[in-house]
């Protein structure tokens, strides 16, 4: 009798088991996200060329970010979708474009957006963030279990800890300790508030922090370091980009402290480890633009016993909005909740993947009330602009002008024509804007009126008004009209009285 009963309970017991297995398989049949743990470690406003595995030749930068693409794979094609840290940041974590999770600007998501933390949460993750963490709003909806730097009246960056390696080794420490003590997979959001202004070294450095300023891991002289393509060379810009510098190692050296402590914690070779950078440097045509040096990202992914070590694609595009999509499908969590981007788990697994013919980017973000929405689409070889702001009278402002660089650019203008024509075209910009980025990646030379690249510009054009159907984008009609008299104005009114309505919920 007793054996009659335990048939079924173990046959039963055996196709559980079996169900259980198949549930987190990939396209392949190989089996993913068993317990997998997830590290996303992140630099705050960092040029994707400023790094040692991304060709920078700025002597011993990054020597930490270096090792993860020594261990795994280097993407050289990735782009975020907006270059302004909140928005693009809350865009990894929903997989929506700004204008379809609710945050364009420095503010928060919708309510009844769903997040990656939350998805994981249910699926049995412990999730934990450190740095950065005031620009994920509202706060319940990411559903942190874990903030060491969490303040209720000022943004942390004020304080110094986000910049501060030691901590950052500290934090993560007791973050690992936390999942292991709660036998649960985790979700861990590293954000190095470095490169970010101040740079360290800088004069406005050594007054912003009072008696609580973090450590310089390294000064860089003028003459040590590489310019920046997109900037024109004149002592205090070559000056301040070495304090730029300045923070991009030491960014890279809190980087280190996390994954010292990962090492440390024995859950390395389970950890899917995500390194990539928001956007470019808070320098003009950078930081807060459509260009190449805004938007584009040096994405390195590291997942032992799945990616090959020191291996580079330089084939596909891939976007920031992919990530959310990626991660869920690698754990094996059911992604119940619509998304703009696609999964490149394929990728990774050396499995079949449509790749993506361009990437879409877009700007809306507000500075003290004004906004100035941009578009663009970028393959491998060509870059297309449009500058729905540009009216002649509008001046561009924001983060990027805030130096000692955009002070003497405006400075040299006064006798060098040259930086005048550059000067000219930041603050005001022009409607269109195509570059050839395979020859000229900073962007220095518009191709808008060359005959010879009227077909691909209009290509380009039709491209632009595809993805903004596909991805509901409030500029589309605006776009498509845009040669009718009165159609860009009514546009920006319509983006002007938004402006006036938007309550940003932080400043940096």
């Amino acid at each position: 009798m007793k054996l009659k009963i335990l048939k079924p309970v173990l046959f039963l017991l055996f196709f559980m088991a079996l169900f259980s297995c198949n549930s987190n398989k990939n396209r392949e049949g190989e089996l993913v996200g068993k317990s997998l743990n997830i590290l996303i470690v992140s630099v705050d406003d960092l040029n994707y060329n400023s790094i040692g595995a991304f060709g920078c030749p700025v002597k011993d930068i990054t020597p930490n970010i270096d090792k993860i693409a020594a261990e795994g794979i280097r993407f050289t094609h990735a782009y975020n979708n907006t270059a302004v840290c909140q928005p693009c940041r809350q865009s990894w974590l929903t997989g929506l474009y700004p204008h379809n999770n609710g945050a364009e600007g420095l503010e928060p998501i919708n309510e009844n957006i769903t997040t990656l933390p939350e998805l994981l949460k249910k699926a049995g993750y412990v999730n934990g963030i450190l740095g950065k963490e005031i620009h994920h709003q509202p706060t319940e909806k990411f559903f942190w279990d874990f903030i060491p730097f969490k303040t209720e009246k000022d943004s942390v960056w004020r304080k110094g800890e986000s910049r501060t390696p030691s901590l950052f080794y500290e934090y993560s420490k007791q973050f690992f300790e936390l999942a292991k003590k709660e036998n649960k997979p985790f979700f861990f959001s590293v954000n190095s508030h470095d490169p970010h202004r101040p740079f360290a070294g800088s004069a406005i450095d050594s007054a912003a922090w009072g008696g609580n300023m973090p450590p310089i891991t390294r000064i860089y002289k003028p003459e040590e370091i590489t310019m920046l393509g997109y900037l024109p060379e004149l002592p205090d810009v070559r000056k301040e980009v070495a304090q730029y510098y300045n923070s991009v190692h030491r960014g890279d050296q809190s980087i280190g402290a996390v994954l010292k402590a990962l090492k440390e914690s024995g859950l390395e070779n389970n950890t899917l480890v995500i390194f990539l950078s928001d956007h470019g440097a808070a320098f003009p045509f950078a930081k807060s633009q459509c260009y190449l040096n805004s938007t584009k990202s040096p994405l390195i992914i590291r997942w032992p016993g799945k990616t090959k070590s020191g291996s580079i694609d330089n084939e596909h595009l891939i976007s920031g909005i992919d990530l959310m999509p990626t991660i869920l499908e690698a754990a094996g969590v059911d992604a119940s909740t619509e998304m703009d981007g696609v999964s490149f788990l394929p990728l990774l697994l050396k499995d079949n993947y449509e790749e993506r013919p361009y990437v879409f980017n877009a700007y809306y973000q507000i500075f003290a009330k004004i906004r100035f929405p941009m578009r663009s689409i970028q393959d491998k070889e060509f870059g297309y602009i449009y500058n729905f702001w540009s009216d002649g009278s509008r001046a561009m402002t924001g983060d990027a002008t805030g130096g000692i660089t955009w002070k003497a650019m405006v400075k040299a203008a006064k006798t060098d024509p040259e930086i005048a024509k550059r000067v000219e075209l930041y603050r005001h910009r022009v409607k269109e804007e195509f570059y050839d980025l395979k020859n000229d990646p900073d962007a220095l030379k518009n191709l808008i009126d060359d005959p010879a690249y009227s077909n691909k510009i209009n290509e380009f054009r039709e491209r632009m008004l595809q993805s903004m159907k596909q991805y509901n984008d409030p500029a589309y009609e605006a776009y498509l009209n845009r040669n009718e008299e009165g159609k860009i104005k009514e546009f920006m009114d319509l983006q002007d009285e938004k402006a006036k309505k938007t309550k940003p919920n932080v400043r940096f």
